[in-house]
């Protein structure tokens, strides 16, 4: 799996990459969990995530944001992981002009900078937030949502209790023109501790659903 560079406003920004041969095979952005906490672009949910991308014929990336492993620069609060996220997307796309669909997918504090980056990208055609930290950072500015999603959570999760997620899921869902899916995993935490293969599972049958309704 290759190994690229990418740079970006606080200089380097390391990275992993999966190609497809197909010119218009689609495109996928993966976003780690928090800096502050560990977070990588190898986290297990995240590298769960790109393969599960791979897997479906999409050329997909994942990075570190910066200050993290040999991404340079600090951590900026979430304004310059989100300027990351931007220049990391923008090189997909680059990369890949004839790219048949847009995807962007994100765990913890990575589903609140994928949102964001939603926000700002109307021509993307999906999200996969995973454990979405809602009790932490404001999501309200998902008005309108430009794209249908899955949003997956943990019934265990004690770091984002289900209820918080429950309460963005509702104000999206009175939205018109877009489908929301919310899929609670019971016995699953915040950490998706020995619960990799419900990622799996759950993720999956949500892409292989949408990609048959329209296929990349």
């Amino acid at each position: 799996m290759p190994e690229i560079v990418l740079t970006g406003a606080a200089g380097r920004i390391e990275a992993r990459y999966s190609q497809r041969k197909e010119e218009t095979a689609p495109i996928a952005l993966i976003l780690h969990p928090h800096p502050r906490a560990g977070g990588h672009m190898d986290n297990p949910v995240s590298v769960q995530l790109f393969h599960l991308f791979m897997k479906r014929g999409f050329n997909v990336l994942r990075f570190n944001f910066r200050g993290v492993g040999r991404s340079q620069g600090e951590f900026d609060a979430g304004i310059g992981e989100l300027a990351d996220a931007a220049t990391a997307l923008d090189w997909l796309q680059a990369t890949h002009p004839a790219a048949s669909q847009c995807w962007v997918a994100g765990y913890s504090f990575g589903a609140w900078i994928g949102m964001q980056l939603l926000m700002r990208r109307p021509e993307t055609d999906g999200f996969i937030s995973v454990s979405p930290p809602t009790n932490a950072y404001d999501f309200s500015f998902l008005a309108p949502c430009p794209a249908s999603g899955l949003i997956l959570h943990g019934a265990a999760d004690t770091v984002v209790p289900p209820l918080e997620v429950e309460r963005v899921v509702s104000k999206l869902r009175t939205q018109k023109g877009i489908v929301i899916d919310y899929d609670l995993v019971e016995g699953a935490n915040h950490f998706w501790n020995d619960q990799l293969k419900e990622v799996e599972t759950r993720v999956g049958a949500y892409l292989d659903k949408r990609l048959e309704a329209n296929p990349a």
